[in-house]
């Protein structure tokens, strides 16, 4: 499931001059927290359940079905939308999550900015990362795969 664009955008400008400063939404397929704070850009944190990541990124290509059955319990972490992903909160700031690090579930793993917002990227499961497979700064497309983790 996605948000349409002018939807998030009515959501934002609702909240704005409502004076909200946090909203929360959450179903069976997404959840969705929008954090607003005064002179800053809204934060969008996204999770999509692990079925419709997956029903949407269409078929696996052969090398990464042989890996999926090689080892059941790695997973794949991908983009929920088009945007730049960031593997740090700023520039000087250190990366979320390093390769063979722990991560928890609900753990930030990285922000991909789309339309000025930056949205937080939240880790589904426990695990360790195994790769990171977008370099900071870089585009990213719908279900593209971000990260590589060995789910606990």
């Amino acid at each position: 499931m996605q948000l349409p664009l002018d939807e998030l955008q009515s959501l934002l400008k609702t909240l704005d001059e409502g004076g909200a400063s946090e909203y929360e939404y959450e179903d069976e397929k997404i959840r969705v927290k929008v954090v607003m704070s005064r002179g800053q850009a809204p934060v969008v944190t996204s999770m999509m359940a692990a079925a419709a990541v997956a029903s949407t990124s269409g078929a696996a290509s052969p090398a990464v079905a042989a890996i999926a059955a090689a080892d059941p319990n790695v997973a794949f972490v991908t983009s929920p939308f088009v945007g730049t992903f960031y593997r740090a909160p700023s520039p000087e700031a250190e990366d979320f999550v390093t390769v063979n690090g722990s991560v928890k579930k609900g753990q930030t793993l990285c922000i991909i900015e789309a339309m000025k917002l930056m949205n937080e990227i939240e880790a589904e499961f426990s695990g360790t990362v195994l790769e990171v497979l977008v370099d900071s700064g870089k585009s990213v497309e719908f279900g593209q795969k971000l990260f590589k983790i060995r789910k606990t």
